[in-house]
């Protein structure tokens, strides 16, 4: 039957792969969005141009970095990802500057139009220019507090069906988009699969962010020993959203290694790989679960291990 870790995960989880950088600075985007399309395009180019200047290998902006964020505004700047070139001028310029300064990059989310379909969807560029990745929101951020926040995103967005994981130039690397972080299943699994850092753009409001924002990203970076990422837009108070901002880099211990308030930002952090094996050393947490009382069930993995 083997041990009860090595039950704890079906099908069990992988071993962390090596990557091929070990310590290497992270950008966080924290950038202001306006109504102007073109506008925000330029300025994200801009924003990473100058992240790569200060010696950043991988870049991440925020969600919905393109657009307001407004249901009625989804579907007007949603982008054709998939056809590319003038059908998504957001992910051309973010292939382009990959490319042209050889950096990783984490694209943040804008609107996808995908046949009579709107997703919220992040994509991850290689260093070489080349698409790694596209990961459509798989949780959607329908909620109501009386008095103080109420969104629907389904009333406009799909959700997306299936997690994201990719290995880059700078490790293994998992994606999420904001909601999708208050689901510690989503990051187990990322774990599970031998992720380094998770990265969730995201752009929590003023009532959930400074109860949940700081929270929820070192819970599931401690819960998983792992980096967790996040890159928010900067607050605009007189938005019909007001993001909380706050982008921020945490360690596998749950430290907080780099942040900032609501203000544009660019954020630069420092990862050092080697802390994983370290913390994981320290607290072995994966040898010490339970598998006869709890599993973590990965769908897609467990198929795959089926059909072979």
């Amino acid at each position: 039957m083997g041990s009860s870790a090595e039950q704890s995960r079906v099908p069990p989880s992988l071993q962390l792969p090596t990557s091929p950088v070990t310590k290497f600075k992270i950008a966080l985007c924290q950038l202001s969005v306006t109504a102007d399309k073109e506008r925000n395009i330029a300025h994200a180019r801009k924003a990473i141009e100058e992240a790569v200047e200060k010696g950043a290998q991988l870049v991440v902006l925020p969600e919905i970095w393109n657009s307001p964020y407004a249901n009625d505004s989804f579907p007007v700047y949603a982008e054709d990802i998939d056809a590319g070139g003038d059908a998504s001028p957001s992910t051309a310029m973010l292939s382009e500057v990959a490319r042209n300064l050889k950096v990783t990059i984490v694209g943040g989310s804008i609107p996808e139009r995908c046949g009579d379909k709107l997703y919220n969807a992040c994509c991850l560029f290689g260093k070489d220019g080349k698409l790694l990745a596209k990961h459509r929101k798989v949780h959607l951020f329908d909620i109501d507090i009386p008095g103080k926040i109420t969104f629907m995103e389904s009333k406009t967005l799909t959700a997306g069906e299936n997690p994201t994981i990719v290995d880059t130039d700078v490790g293994r690397i998992g994606i999420g988009i904001c909601y999708d972080i208050r689901f510690h299943e989503l990051a187990m699994l990322y774990a599970a699969r031998g992720a380094h850092l998770i990265c969730y753009p995201g752009a929590f409001n003023m009532t959930t962010g400074p109860l949940h924002w700081d929270l929820l990203q070192r819970a599931r970076a401690i819960d998983n020993q792992l980096y967790v990422a996040t890159c928010s837009p900067a607050r605009d108070a007189g938005a019909g959203y007001v993001a909380w901002g706050h982008s921020t880099l945490v360690g596998p211990f749950g430290e907080v290694l780099a942040t900032t308030e609501h203000d544009e930002a660019i954020i630069i952090g420092e990862i050092d790989y080697s802390l994983i094996e370290l913390r994981r050393t320290n607290l072995p947490l994966e040898k010490q679960r339970r598998g006869d009382l709890y599993q973590l069930v990965d769908v897609q993995r467990k198929k795959q291990q089926e059909t072979t």
